[in-house]
């Protein structure tokens, strides 16, 4: 009876391991933009550029100089790209 029950296992072994790696092959999230699509990535990231250039503005208006600017700069737009990404696509 074990017998059986291991070549059930064995069987349904190899589609068990591969149903999660399918999982990723749903239709990407895309956004219309003028009638041709675009990866979602990509708006967040055009986005996230801008929010970044307005606190910089909004920085320098209050006169508050960042230690690493090549640090802090691009941190801020990939924080922003990943707080996008997971308020509207997520």
């Amino acid at each position: 009876m074990t017998a059986l029950r291991d070549s059930r296992f064995l069987r349904l072994l190899p589609p068990l391991l591969v149903a999660p790696l399918l999982l990723g092959c749903s239709q990407a999230p895309s956004v219309d933009v003028l009638g041709s699509f675009f990866p979602a990535w990509l708006v967040c990231f055009l986005v996230s550029i801008v929010l970044t250039a307005l606190v910089r503005l909004a920085l320098l208006r209050l006169r508050v100089e960042a230690a690493l600017p090549m640090l802090v700069y691009p941190s801020l737009a990939a924080l922003f790209t990943f707080m996008l990404w997971l308020i509207f696509f997520y």
